[in-house]
């Protein structure tokens, strides 16, 4: 199960009730920050979610309104000894923005406190551990070096209550020894091995992250089945040539990619001010029905779905 947790949900400039784009997945002990536009500390203390193993960060693209809130959020790591190190995952143009906001303004004269690593995207894994594989896919937006996040949960088996029962293992101690994967010795001297009372296969949850982009059809196999699909809709469908000027999607390129992809859920981020949110969920609701518009400080869960 991840929790998606949205500190951001404006677009290019904040608003009285929208910050811009951000969002936390968390897996466990592990989180992960895609994006981080200006003022992104803020909205993280606002939202009660803290800064402790915060040491991972992926930027979808360069642009100022994506990244431009490392600057303060690595100073504020390093001045409140809140880690020792930050690992920022970006395309070509998003870590050269992200360099210079390391190494011109937060840490001119070098940071020993906090160890800054640049990682280069391409498209394919980049990450597995800690039971969740993350995977990057190209996204098209205007001339940028852009990139989506697949987030993969690892397959599990769960104890099989029937075969339980069978092997005749009690509640308590023995069965809590099992779920570690540790052999059980039960009280008539008997000992089971979690293999002989694992239930079948079943597979983690999938999510997708997609920053700002002009081409939805493009996406369809890198989205193809998540439980949750995350992405921009910055334009009402009536204002589609805006939209292409402007190298975003329209309300209905977002759902109508959902619907073609089989995707369970669809959350719309970086919204415009210009919309009344209500107007636009129902219009997105038309295309796919299982639409909801993120608001700042949203939290949701994305759980494994029966396909």
């Amino acid at each position: 199960m991840f929790q998606i947790t949205f500190l951001g949900t404006g677009a290019t400039v904040p608003s009285a009730e929208r910050g811009l784009s951000s969002l936390l997945v968390e897996h466990g002990q592990t989180r992960y920050l895609v994006d981080c536009g200006e003022g992104t500390l803020r909205q993280m203390r606002a939202a009660h979610v803290g800064l402790r193993r915060l040491d991972v960060v992926l930027l979808t693209h360069g642009h100022l309104d994506h990244v431009l809130g490392l600057a303060s959020l690595a100073g504020t790591l390093e001045l409140w000894h809140q880690g020792d190190r930050l690992d920022i995952h970006g395309g070509k143009d998003a870590l050269e923005m992200a360099r210079v906001l390391m190494e011109k303004v937060t840490f001119p004269d070098g940071h020993p406190g906090l160890d800054v690593t640049y990682h280069p995207l391409s498209p394919g894994c980049f990450r597995d551990r800690d039971g969740v594989r993350v995977s990057a896919f190209p996204v098209r937006h205007h001339d940028t070096d852009s990139f989506g996040f697949l987030f993969e949960e690892a397959a599990h088996q769960p104890l099989d209550g029937d075969k339980l029962d069978s092997a005749g293992v009690p509640n308590g101690p023995p069965r809590q020894a099992l779920a570690r994967g540790e052999p059980a010795t039960l009280p008539d001297g008997r000992t089971i091995t979690p293999t002989e009372v694992l239930g079948e296969p079943e597979r983690g949850a999938r999510l997708a992250v997609v920053g700002d982009t002009e081409d939805a059809g493009a996406l369809a196999d890198a989205v193809r089945g998540v439980d949750v699909l995350v992405i921009e809709a910055t334009y009402r469908t009536k204002d589609k040539p805006t939209a292409r000027g402007r190298g975003h999607l329209t309300v209905k390129d977002a759902a109508t990619l959902a619907k073609a992809a089989g995707v369970g859920r669809l959350v719309l981020t970086h919204q415009s001010d210009r919309y009344d949110p209500e107007e636009v969920l129902a219009e997105a609701r038309c295309f796919f029905p299982e639409t909801t518009i993120a608001k700042d400080f949203d939290r949701v869960r994305v759980e494994a779905q029966p396909r």
